[in-house]
């Protein structure tokens, strides 16, 4: 790894008080829009290191956005800090033992992104004033990305609507610029009455709202034949209606989680899965009411951002690791299975390397087919700003997503190195863009280009309000 760029050494000098940070949200792990001291750790960071701190952004109680800088062009990095639930794991051990049944986990590595976003945004504002450059530098740090969407909500609330250009990352077993495909999705409750009676006396009265979910989930399954190869369907059935088999169940609810590869086939396929839910609702004499809970659209890429992230790193050399990291790293590989490190090349279409635990190599460009995908609501800004993340390698290979596994690598050295080499990366990326105002506009060329005759369409209705639970105390 070579160090040739000054914002590289801001980042450098920085960095230990941004693993610091990294280190607290994880022993804090709070998840979707409960997280209020992870929010506000960001916040004192922020004014800490000089920047004009709001909270509470669109409405959202645990968003937080960060800015520095006058005039110019304006470069947002986008950083999360939720956690999920039911991961809690002692932190550097290679064995399952939780600190706290049940409780919750950084199993996504949403403390390194958070951290390691900011640790750039700070580095681009140093560099901007001792080099007197204009332009605006911001830090915003979006709660729930496991499945509330908050950026969705942000997008709808105009808080992107002045920014040129966003830039992200993500931890993984990989270093490289991400591949910009993601699914579009929605999350959906359908909600079925019907109507209570004795099951045994009088079932002749009974209107089952359990059976209508039964009859939709078959009834979705038989659809799964006839819908896009890269399109995914899951579900959870979240209300049974209750415990009592002799009673007639008059309620259930089934929240479906339903995936396409452009936002078009999501609201087609959408419509689809509704039309299932009424005709089982039509078939038991029950209703249905179906509820969207949040949404996501499907990454936009941009080809000049990408060649400009994938120059950084080209400059930069890949992260360095030290035989400690190695024998760490095979350690945790010990209690991975031979899919788990299979799909972990294959997702970015590597050849798998015997014995090869942390990657020390950067993954070229465009790297994977998109059959390995999730979705993030990245995507959604991504349609309104043009967008550039990467992948940062933060543990060993093979290291199943959102597993106890992952959640006991966040604290290691390795999660801090990997951290460190993707901040470098964006600041590097950031200040590129601000320094050539000609890229930036490429960049807005190319977005403008890819969108051409798809308008923009929310995932999230205007109606739908986020998901805010209510706040849990202590």
């Amino acid at each position: 790894m070579q160090n040739s760029d000054a914002v590289w050494d801001i980042v450098e000098k920085k960095s230990a008080e941004f693993f610091a940070l990294s280190d607290r949200i994880w022993d804090i792990p709070e998840t979707n829009y409960l997280e209020y001291r992870s929010a506000e750790e960001h916040a004192e960071m922020l004014e800490r290191q000089g920047f004009r701190v709001e909270r509470g952004v669109a409405g959202l109680p645990t968003a937080v956005m960060g800015e520095a800088g006058e005039d110019g062009p304006v470069i947002a990095i986008l950083g999360e800090f939720d956690a999920l639930p039911g991961l809690s794991q002692e932190a550097g051990v290679a064995e399952e033992r939780p600190l706290i049944d049940g409780g919750n986990g950084h199993g996504c590595g949403h403390n390194m992104l958070g951290a390691g976003s900011m640790l750039a945004a700070a580095a681009v504002k140093d560099f901007l004033a001792e080099n007197g450059l204009k332009g605006r530098v911001r830090y915003y740090g979006c709660p729930a990305e496991e499945g509330g969407s908050s950026k969705g909500f942000m997008v709808r609330a105009g808080v992107f609507d002045d920014v040129d250009i966003a830039i992200s990352w993500h931890p993984a077993a990989f270093a490289g610029v991400n591949n910009p495909i993601s699914l579009a999705c929605n999350e959906i409750n359908f909600h079925f009455s019907g109507r209570a009676s004795h099951a045994s006396a009088t079932p002749h009265l009974g209107r089952s709202a359990l059976d209508a979910v039964e009859l939709m989930n078959v009834g979705v399954n038989y659809m799964r034949e006839h819908m896009p190869s890269t399109a995914r369907i899951h579900y959870a059935v979240t209300d049974t209606g209750g415990a009592a088999p002799n009673v007639v169940q008059a309620r259930a609810t089934v929240r479906y989680l339903v995936r396409a590869r452009t936002l078009p086939e999501l609201l087609s396929l959408v419509a689809r899965v509704k039309k299932v839910a009424e005709g089982a609702a039509l078939m038991t004499e029950t209703k249905v009411r179906s509820e969207i809970i949040s949404g996501d659209a499907n990454l936009v890429g941009n080809t000049p951002l990408e060649e400009c992230m994938f120059s950084q790193l080209d400059r930069l050399g890949p992260p360095v690791f030290d035989d400690a990291d190695r024998e760490m790293a095979r350690k945790f590989q010990q209690t991975f299975s031979a899919e788990d490190i299979a799909a972990s090349y294959g997702r970015f279409a590597l050849k798998p390397k015997k014995g090869q635990a942390l990657c020390e190599e950067i993954f070229p460009l465009n790297a994977g087919d998109g059959t390995l995908v999730g979705s993030t609501d990245v995507g959604t800004v991504s349609w309104v700003v043009p967008t550039v993340q990467m992948r940062g390698a933060t543990y060993a290979i093979g290291t199943p997503g959102h597993s106890w596994q992952l959640v006991a690598q966040g604290k290691l050295p390795v999660a801090h190195k990997g951290t460190e080499h993707a901040a470098k990366v964006m600041a590097s990326t950031a200040a590129e863009l601000i320094r050539n105002p000609a890229l930036i506009a490429a960049a807005k060329e190319d977005h403008r280009a890819r969108l051409e005759g798809t308008p923009f369409v929310n995932p999230i209705p205007d109606d739908v309000q986020p998901p805010l639970p209510e706040k849990v105390n202590g």
